[in-house]
């Protein structure tokens, strides 16, 4: 019991050691440094906020990071100073991602920290952790992901504590002997506010409901489908979750016994994520909950992982979906606005599981029923987020397209049939001229 008293003092020693102010921790970055910032709720505020005030004494400092919350040195004045390589757009790098003050990496989710290995260097990295607890671990939380690579390859690390910031199980651990500066906040986590759900929202996650089978393994994006899904799967038995983000529907579906993850041909009983987005309930339902773990993606999104279990079933959206099947879910023509994300990971990963079924999704017209978001070829410059040979199903509030395994004609007379019937007809005249049909 001394030894044990002993080492936690020692621990609590080296915290206060290493504890300083904001500014304190963003004046170690230099000119020509690269740094690294988990995606979301993981990205440090404070030294962030620090290190853009001192930015015009800095000189070529590149940041890596995927879906940014601090605005601050997303400006065009900056980018001599402060660059970002966006593997992610988020509402605050989207657009000097499209005026060139930004740069974009694609890239497939699962494969970041490998490209962090073999790529990018990294100076400083820097994240939210929750409290240290007696042996001197603090937990990545909220933002696992990337994360526990960029401190691995980092020269420098810089965590900042939260108290608000839920204790997670997994693999998300950092020892306090990894870290060089910490940084105390108090300010509450980023919360998103569950979104209204619409009526064609509603429709999609009732067809989708009628597609997934008591004791399936679910993965869920964010969103109004998603959140009419897990409300249309609430008296479902023994589903399970793998999913790369974990959302307060996950929690009103584990709440309602639904999901209970025993049907899990790997890890049996515990629900898995990678990150978390969502409101106060969410976090507090994580904290400490042995039910839940979070885990780097290079293994929860990892296409040969998601095969490996039984009846997977992954559901994401898309903006743009050609009569091929080919889906753009990251840009608006030559415009990024998001990412490729974790989609083509679960497309891929449910098409290897025994039973598996991967749902495309999306309303079929856009800017309030004036165009259709089934179109005869994509818009030009349109990034292809899920590959024509990855696609699965299609879901409109029409009904579901079955893709994978059709012929190119089939795959045309299927989406034409979910699309809104205001364009069915100039579908069918496209696709006359393509001979799809």
């Amino acid at each position: 019991m001394k030894s044990i008293a002993l080492a936690k003092s020692n621990f609590e020693q080296e915290y206060r050691q290493k504890l300083c102010t904001p500014a304190e921790a963003a004046s170690i970055v230099k000119s020509g440094d690269h740094l690294c910032f988990p995606l979301g709720v993981g990205e440090p505020t404070l030294f962030v906020k620090a290190l853009a005030a001192r930015k015009r004494e800095l000189e070529g400092v590149v940041v890596n990071q995927q879906h940014h919350l601090c605005p601050d040195y997303f400006t065009e004045d900056s980018v001599p100073h402060i660059k970002v390589n966006a593997w992610f757009t988020s509402h605050v790098s989207r657009e000097a991602v499209q005026k060139g003050w930004a740069d974009f990496v694609p890239n497939h989710f699962h494969e970041v920290p490998k490209l962090l290995r073999e790529y990018w260097p990294v100076d400083v990295a820097g994240t939210v952790v929750s409290p240290m607890d007696e042996f001197g671990y603090f937990t990545c939380s909220l933002s696992v992901g990337y994360t526990m690579e960029a401190v691995k390859k980092a020269e420098k690390v810089v965590v900042q504590v939260n108290p608000h910031a839920p204790r997670t199980h997994g693999n998300c651990h950092i020892h306090i002997s990894e870290i060089d500066h910490i940084v105390e906040c108090n300010e509450p986590l980023k919360e998103l506010q569950i979104p209204e759900i619409s009526p064609v929202e509603e429709a999609i996650g009732q067809h989708l409901a009628e597609m997934i089978a008591d004791g399936s393994c679910l993965q869920l994006g964010w969103g109004g489908i998603p959140n009419a899904v897990t409300r249309a799967l609430l008296n479902k038995k023994d589903l399970g979750i793998h999913t790369e983000l974990m959302s307060d529907g996950i929690v009103d579906l584990m709440l309602a016994g639904a999901v209970n993850n025993s049907r899990k041909n790997i890890h049996r009983g515990k629900a898995l994520a990678t990150f978390a987005l969502g409101t106060k309930r969410l976090f507090d339902f994580m904290n400490e909950n042995p039910m839940i773990e979070m885990h780097p993606v290079d293994y929860v999104n990892d296409p040969a992982v998601i095969g490996s279990i039984d009846n997977v079933v992954a559901i994401n959206a898309t903006i743009q979906v050609d009569l091929l099947g080919q889906c753009c879910s990251e840009s608006f023509g030559h415009l990024q606005w998001s990412g490729t994300g974790g989609q083509a990971d679960f497309a891929r990963g449910a098409n290897r599981s025994r039973g598996g079924k991967a749902f495309i999704t999306t309303a079929s017209t856009a800017k309030n029923g004036t165009i259709s978001c089934i179109v005869p070829t994509l818009t030009p410059g349109a990034s292809i987020t899920t590959s024509k040979n990855d696609v699965d199903h299609v879901v409109t509030e029409f009904g579901v397209a079955k893709l994978r395994g059709q012929t190119a004609k089939q795959r045309a007379m299927n989406l034409i049939n979910v699309a809104h019937p205001d364009f069915r007809g100039e579908l069918m005249e496209a696709a006359r001229r393509m001979n799809r049909i």
